[in-house]
């Protein structure tokens, strides 16, 4: 016994004085500063900006890239709003480029095509293995195309083949975070801890329609995706770096905080074997149902606002490309502030017992989608009306901050041991309509940019957030599902209940 001990001392002396480097230093300094699971929510956050600001960016410069001159000179039957120009949007110069509005729409839902075959591998893949490796992989992908897209330009075929890939990345991304939230988000702290990862999109989105138009504007759309797509390099040796996949692998983490996580959720050590799926009860699952129909609805009114605003800015309203970027970006830095501050309230109510979690997830799903319908018909209403247009807009956006904390929390809730499949399964299907939004609405609109044209998407949106309302309020739950449980499980009288840790873990 003796021997055995001092065997430990010395290996946990040579441990500590291998373990005094710069970045080791660093990183247990940054983890007794911020807690690890925030570090994780944070850089989980950031992921998604980049994720979604590389998404997003070619919907601005896809404005300056295209020459519309040509496309009135080569067709004299479009009709054109009717709304006044304002005096700077003359300014705005021709690309080179000659897509029209229904080539437009299928460059820009490209993306979603690799983003809807990626989303069920990606899952499994994050359960079985490593969820960390797999939103790394996400945000590579989306690195290398973005920097490829200036040349790949030149062929539409190439620049559709490579924003697929992006969208396969992108499709990494929910299955991946799902999966990680699961193990590294104490029950009480997760609809925070989701927010706060998932609001990361409306940040990535509102500095990338933000400065994609100052640099296209200011120096050209190239620039664009050099700069966004360099930058995010960044993240990439962060997240290596800093995250792990659960508290128990976690390297910078204090013994305080490894515990409150374990005593939350119960080991997520890889000491147990990923159950299988019980694809049969999830299709028979009414709450799931619920989930999956109000995903699919609730992405219908966020692609139209995220892909195709932009568009409607600066066809119908004749906003130049600066007051664009300022115009469309902004509701989404309100959106992330709204999403933060409404999971916490819930979070506090239900740590209070106030409300309980299918009630939080009610109310977040009811700002998500009663309150963007009503916005929407502000804005069909609002014609040429540019400033009713931009409030009704902004509160939309805002409040569509909601489904961080309602819908895309849901599936941890009622069943955490197969969020990954669930998110993957809802997200998968969710995708069709980023597929059919940009065709739809170039075919639509090809020939026609008046008020009373987008009217007529404005209203089949509205009419589809009320039926989300409707079947959610009345038919979805926060409860965690029968299915679910793990108790037929065999078990190990062997094994401790404790989460065994490592030589290095046991000299922390």
């Amino acid at each position: 016994m003796m021997d055995e001990n001092n065997t430990q001392s010395a290996f946990c002396l040579r441990s500590d004085t291998m373990a005094f480097r710069p970045i080791s230093w660093l990183g247990n300094a940054i983890s007794r500063l911020i807690p690890a699971r925030y570090i994780f929510a944070i850089l989980g956050a950031i992921s998604f900006a980049i994720l979604y600001g590389l998404k997003v960016n070619l919907s601005v410069a896809i404005v300056v890239m295209v020459n519309h001159t040509s496309q009135q000179t080569d067709s004299s039957d479009i009709i054109a709003s009717y709304c006044p120009k304002t005096d700077s949007d003359s300014s705005t110069e021709d690309g080179p480029f000659k897509w029209d509005e229904s080539l437009q729409g299928l460059i820009l839902s490209s993306y979603y095509w690799g983003y809807l075959i990626s989303q069920l591998p990606a899952a499994r893949i994050s359960e079985k293995f490593s969820a960390k490796w797999v939103l790394f992989t996400a945000v590579v992908l989306n690195i290398i195309s973005t920097l490829l897209t200036p040349v790949a330009a030149e062929s539409e075929h190439a620049l559709m083949f490579l924003r697929c890939v992006e969208g396969i990345g992108g499709g990494f991304s929910f299955p991946a975070m799902h999966v990680m939230l699961s193990k590294w988000a104490p029950v009480e702290e997760r609809t925070v801890l989701s927010s706060i990862a998932y609001a990361g999109a409306a940040l990535g989105t509102v500095l990338s329609l933000l400065f994609a138009g100052l640099i296209a504007k200011w120096q050209s759309w190239e620039a664009v995706f050099y700069w966004m797509g360099g930058l995010a390099v960044v993240w990439c040796i962060l997240w290596v770096w800093l995250v792990e996949d659960d508290s128990i692998k976690q390297r910078y983490i204090t013994d305080k905080e490894r515990k409150l996580i374990q005593n939350s959720l119960g080991d997520t050590s890889e000491s147990h074997k990923t159950p299988p799926v019980p694809w049969k009860k999830i299709w028979t699952s009414v709450p799931f149902l619920v989930i999956l129909v109000s995903h699919v609805c609730n992405n219908f009114c966020w692609y139209i606002l995220l892909t195709e605003l932009p568009k409607y800015m600066k066809q119908v309203l004749y906003f130049d490309m600066e007051q664009n970027s300022l115009i469309s970006s902004i509701p989404y830095l309100t959106l992330w502030l709204f999403s933060t501050v409404l999971s916490k309230c819930l979070d506090i109510g239900r740590t209070k017992k106030f409300i309980s979690t299918t009630i939080a997830r009610k109310i977040a799903t009811f700002f998500a989608s009663i309150v963007p319908a009503a916005c929407l018909l502000a804005v069909a209403r609002a014609g040429c009306e540019s400033t009713d247009v931009i409030v009704a807009m902004s509160v939309a956006i805002t409040a569509m901050g909601g489904m961080y904390s309602g819908v895309l929390t849901n599936h941890i809730d009622i069943a955490s041991n197969y969020a990954g499949t669930l998110i993957g399964i809802t997200n998968t299907i969710a995708t069709v309509p980023g597929i059919i939004v940009p065709i739809v609405i170039g075919e639509v609109t090809h020939t026609n940019q008046t008020p009373e044209q987008w009217g007529i998407i404005f209203y089949t949106i509205m009419g589809i957030l009320l039926f989300e309302a409707v079947i959610y309020l009345f038919f979805g739950s926060g409860e965690e599902q029968s299915w679910n449980k793990l108790d037929d499980r065999p078990s190990d009288p062997d094994i401790s209940s404790e989460p065994e840790l490592t030589k290095e873990q046991q000299c922390a």
